[in-house]
């Protein structure tokens, strides 16, 4: 039995890493303590992608301001 405990918890913790809130760990752990690890899928590929809209959006950010920088240094080197 300590090799189940041992397989829900690292599911658990794996989940809990991941970012999964509240609602979202408990729905994935019943799914797997009922068998049904299949239907787990597309909630966690649900949940990658806004994962990676989250990125996506923050890498949009970091090229603004990316741009903004080179812009401000280009303009104080031609004051020079």
């Amino acid at each position: 039995m300590a090799e189940i405990n041992d397989v829900y918890g690292s599911i658990y913790q794996n989940l809990i890493d991941a970012g999964c809130d509240k609602h979202m760990t408990e729905e994935c752990m019943a799914l797997v303590k009922e068998g049904k690890d299949a239907d787990m899928l597309p909630i966690l590929a649900g949940h990658r992608a806004s994962l990676l809209s989250l990125v996506h959006t923050g890498q949009k950010r970091i090229d603004c301001l990316d741009f903004l920088v080179y812009k401000m240094k280009k303009k104080i080197q031609e004051e020079k």
